[in-house]
């Protein structure tokens, strides 16, 4: 790894395998340091400059937490004076390191052979954690302070393995949520779960954060115990580099936004925002509100800047009508064309073929429904 160094763009990967067997390394050994390097690579987006010295899985790449994310549950065990955590499922180690930085005391389980021993690697400079290739479902956990669980949510064996195919379904999650949910009652324990969980599988006695990193919907937190925090239901937190931001509620029970005409400003909010179902909250917040019932674009007359919020300004609201759509791009020599959808049975790619847009302006195209009615609003984004 150290003869290879970081691989970029512009590396000669032919060359690089050459000279890799002519210095006697074996095809296998070439091919297993390549693909740690292409993953190092990829890592740096989660882990930053720790990227550089740590060995990962494919699987285990795409379902750790990113670092930042991580140092978010690390502080809330901190903060609760928990001391010593079970990571339960710890992958390639991720918040083990976090909370490791904290000061806090971790036992890491992982089912897996090969991604506990990448933790270990990962983890080795750290005295206060410990590493252990185990099943959590049959450990004896009342030693611990504190749980943190990231149940699989991907085939861990057989064929599929490689597939690193995702798992939204509850019953599919290997521990099992049922497992999650039993432990939770005992300690202060963090779940952390994909994102598109149902509300109606939220415990009442959870608090349930949605994370966006920088507009990306990373991952659902549940929080039970000493680390929730009890005038919080539901929340949205969003992390950008100046920091973090987050709404809250301390209801279960969604509230709706209102709803009225279409204004001269656009705002999609956050995915976060969305899938928490604080829509409404934001929208109060801004003095804004929906133009169409179920459709999660809030609408004003004033521009806005907020960090929840992509704005636009509608420049035409036309009627969905094919035909009539490619005149009016052709007309205006429209050759770029962005297309957003919002409760519209379309697949954007196969309407761009459509329309066939040529020239050389651009355009953004929100279709989407206004009222009850299907609309293709042509808007200009604002930043």
């Amino acid at each position: 790894m150290a003869e290879v160094g970081e691989l970029d763009s512009k590396t000669d990967v032919l060359a690089l395998v050459s000279k890799l067997r002519k210095h006697g390394h074996s095809p296998e050994l070439v091919a297993d340091v390549l693909s740690q390097a292409k993953l190092r690579r990829r890592a740096q987006a989660k882990f930053g400059d720790f990227a550089s010295t740590m060995f990962f899985t494919e699987a285990g790449l795409e379902q750790a937490s990113r670092l930042k994310v991580a140092a978010i549950h690390a502080g809330r065990f901190r903060s609760a004076g928990v001391t010593d955590v079970a990571d339960l499922g710890c992958g390639i180690g991720a918040e083990s390191l976090a909370m490791a930085s904290l000061d806090i005391n971790v036992s890491a389980f992982e089912l897996d052979e090969v991604t506990a021993a990448m933790a270990t690697y990962n983890l080795a400079k750290f005295n206060n954690v410990k590493v252990e290739q185990a099943d959590v479902t049959k450990l004896d956990l009342t030693r611990f302070g504190g749980f943190f669980i990231d149940p699989a949510r991907r085939e861990l064996d057989g064929p599929a393995r490689e597939s690193t195919k995702r798992k939204f379904d509850l019953t599919d999650l290997t521990p099992s949520f049922d497992f999650v949910l039993k432990i939770a009652k005992t300690k202060p324990t963090i779940a952390k779960l994909g994102p598109g969980i149902d509300h109606k599988d939220i415990p009442a006695e959870a608090e349930a954060v949605w994370v966006s990193d920088n507009g990306d919907l990373v991952e659902a937190s549940l929080y039970f115990n000493q680390v929730r925090r009890a005038e919080v239901a539901r929340a949205a937190l969003l992390i950008t580099p100046d920091g973090t931001h987050e709404i809250t509620s301390p209801n279960r029970a969604r509230t709706d936004a209102p709803i009225d005409d279409l204004a001269e400003y656009i705002f999609e909010p956050d995915n976060s925002v969305i899938r928490s179902h604080l829509v409404a909250e934001l929208a109060e917040a801004n003095e804004l509100h929906l133009f169409a019932p179920e459709i999660a674009y809030l609408t004003g007359s004033k521009e806005l800047i907020s960090p929840w919020l992509k704005s636009y300004r509608v420049l035409d609201n036309l009627s969905f009508d094919r035909k009539k759509l490619k005149a009016y791009l052709r007309e205006r020599g429209i050759g770029t064309l962005e297309i957003k959808k919002r409760g519209a049975d379309i697949t954007p790619e196969q309407l761009r073929r459509e329309l066939d847009p040529k020239g050389p302006n651009s355009a953004t195209l929100i279709v989407t429904r206004v009222g009850s009615t299907h609309r293709v609003l042509v808007v200009e984004g604002l930043k």
